[in-house]
């Protein structure tokens, strides 16, 4: 494949006039030949999955459907050449690979640092755009004005942080895509609203080239051909606002069948959030009567009665604000565990923290 830098492409400060100069050049900043293979003359490179399609995977994508998946971006966010921007994820997966091919291909000057849970801390330096995990944005609000635009993937933007951010200058965007898509096809804007008419009405508008529909679980499938060789049919229920637009609802294999009612926990979590500010999330476990049994699992030591009591006082409240919680959503046991397991990219992995509890 052939490919041009940008001439106004910059690493760190630091502009080059040979791929072979930047080769060298960015084996000084982090360990990985992702790089050095996108810019080789092969028209394909191997990627590894996270598992939002099944089991994750090593698969092979076209360097092409990388280039259009930045240009998508570039156009719909108006980032053109010499835009300032931060890389803050781990580039050994998709997200932090795209912020590179981005920056390579469209001229911006791109900042790498060493990804952490609080990446603006000590930057002086304002960007024109970045892209962040959901506890990076977290730990970041008070120094999130450094940022102008700003795309949040790899997990869910619960509650609590989009209410978080809407007293946040910087324009925040929820992002739906993943390593078969090589990055984003769909974007979610999560501040700086002009009514609450258009707060309300915000949901995933997917990009141009991008036609969606869902199966008979009601699970997303995107037939993307610019950036996806195959239709890809995804473990992500949903619900189908209109032909451009939907609303993610929840992880299909997370579903719980808990005596004949089909429970799904992240939007169980999403009532929750109001009142439980420690890590958490709800799963199902074994049980005789109920073939599987509501649980919530807290990353912190807390007195279990008193979370039980403010679930209960949560499910009996009337306030508009507030989506009631069923008796079917209100867990049967609580378990605390000083630590979940995550994968690298911080998101919790829920069977592996499960396995850790002694039921």
């Amino acid at each position: 494949m052939h490919f041009e830098i940008h001439n106004n492409f910059k690493l760190n400060d630091t502009s080059f006039t040979t791929k072979e100069e930047l080769l060298l050049f960015s084996n000084t900043i982090f360990e990985l030949n992702f790089i050095s293979q996108f810019l080789d003359n092969t028209e394909t490179i191997k990627l590894q999955t996270s598992g939002s399609t099944g089991a994750p995977k090593v698969i092979e994508v076209r360097k092409e459907c990388m280039i259009n998946s930045a240009q998508a971006t570039g156009n719909f966010f108006n980032l053109k050449e010499d835009t300032k921007a931060l890389l803050c994820m781990n580039p050994n997966y998709i997200g932090g690979k795209m912020m590179l091919v981005r920056a390579m291909l469209l001229g911006w000057h791109l900042d790498v640092v060493t990804p952490s849970s609080n990446p603006l801390k000590h930057s002086a330096t304002i960007y024109d755009f970045s892209a962040m995990v959901p506890l990076q944005v977290h730990n970041s609000l008070k120094d999130l004005q450094k940022v102008k635009k700003l795309i949040i993937g790899g997990g869910v933007v619960s509650n609590l942080l989009k209410m978080a951010l809407q007293n946040i200058s910087t324009e925040c965007y929820g992002t739906y895509g993943m390593t078969e898509t090589v990055s984003h096809i769909a974007v979610e804007k999560l501040n700086n609203f002009l009514s609450d008419t258009e707060r309300s009405l915000s949901v995933y508008k997917i990009f141009p080239n991008v036609k969606i529909s869902k199966d008979h679980r009601n699970c997303l499938v995107i037939d993307a051909p610019k950036v996806a060789e195959t239709k890809i049919v995804t473990n992500d229920v949903i619900e189908l606002i209109s032909n451009v637009a939907f609303t993610w609802l929840g992880r299909y294999d997370n579903i719980i069948n808990s005596g004949g009612v089909k429970l799904n926990p992240e939007q169980i979590e999403e009532k929750l959030s109001p009142i439980i500010h420690q890590r958490f999330f709800v799963a199902g476990i074994p049980d005789e009567r109920l073939g599987e049994k509501l649980i919530l699992v807290i990353e912190e030591e807390v007195d279990s009665n008193i979370i039980l009591d403010m679930i209960a006082e949560r499910s009996r409240s009337k306030a508009k604000n507030l989506t009631p919680l069923s008796k079917f959503e209100i867990p049967k046991q609580v378990f605390c565990i000083p630590k979940f397991i995550e994968t690298e990219t911080k998101k919790i992995q829920r069977k592996e923290t499960l396995d850790l509890i002694n039921f």
